[in-house]
């Protein structure tokens, strides 16, 4: 059964509340569903995610297209951007922090686009997808610090993805998620509020289903370079289109 994406918003607000109190028998039985669901469309299906599957994660359905979301940004979404405004060129990446691709892009071509963004050459726009519920809380971490820390949060998640995001058990990855919380510097009570916050977990999935609805996102990383979008690609390729805006 399909959810509808409120629902999916609060579900994974809540679930990381639930996190810190003991199941009952049927509360347990339906996280166990919610996990298996989770492996079959969610982490397994970043790079090549249809939109079957992108529905299935986030809880997109006809119905819910029908009652689109309000606009996100003005209702304090945040766009997380690095460079300078007037920039010849914008690259916005839409990634997943449990995207296996996502990581491998952001460990070896990332630190190359840095150089051009620090230089002037490319601003650049980081957007959130959200294939399952632990890319949703590692987003709301992020996003914990404000802009000034979200972009440091945010290799610390992909640099030890490998290991917050391995398994399938929720309470073991929100522990090491947290973990990676308090090492960036936030505070307890701070993290806690974050993580807790149902509104802006509501916020965030429609944030994101109103970008990927606007864009046609349908995998990750997914970026669209002065307007135009493209599928994953190597440095040496993504270089080669942004030097030749740059000429234009």
């Amino acid at each position: 059964m399909k959810l509808a994406s409120s629902t999916i918003a609060f579900t994974a607000a809540l679930g990381w509340m639930a996190l810190a109190a003991p199941l009952s028998a049927q509360e347990a039985a339906g996280a166990e569903t919610d996990t298996q669901a989770e492996a079959t469309t969610g982490m397994g299906s970043h790079g090549g995610e249809d939109a079957a599957g992108m529905e299935a994660a986030t809880g997109t359905t006809a119905e819910a297209e029908a009652a689109p979301a309000e606009n996100a940004a003005e209702e304090g979404i945040v766009e997380m951007v690095q460079g300078a405004e007037d920039a010849p060129v914008t690259v916005m990446e839409y990634a997943s922090f449990t995207c296996p691709h996502c990581r491998d892009w952001h460990e070896t071509s990332y630190p190359q686009l840095k150089d051009y963004i620090d230089d002037g050459r490319v601003r650049f726009v980081y957007r959130e997808v959200y294939f399952d519920r632990p890319g949703l809380w590692a987003s709301m971490i992020a996003r914990c610090g404000g802009e000034a820390k979200f972009f440091g949060i945010s290799d610390m998640l992909y640099d030890q993805q490998r290991d917050w995001a391995a398994g399938g058990d929720p309470a073991a990855i929100a522990t090491k998620l947290r973990e990676i919380g308090l090492k960036a510097g936030l505070e307890e009570a701070q993290l806690e509020a974050c993580l807790t916050d149902g509104d802006k977990a509501q916020e965030l999935v429609g944030w994101f289903e109103q970008n990927a609805k606007e864009d046609g996102i349908n995998s990750t990383p997914t970026f669209v370079i002065n307007g135009e979008k493209h599928s994953n690609m190597a440095w040496a390729d993504m270089a080669e289109i942004i030097d030749g805006l740059i000429e234009e």
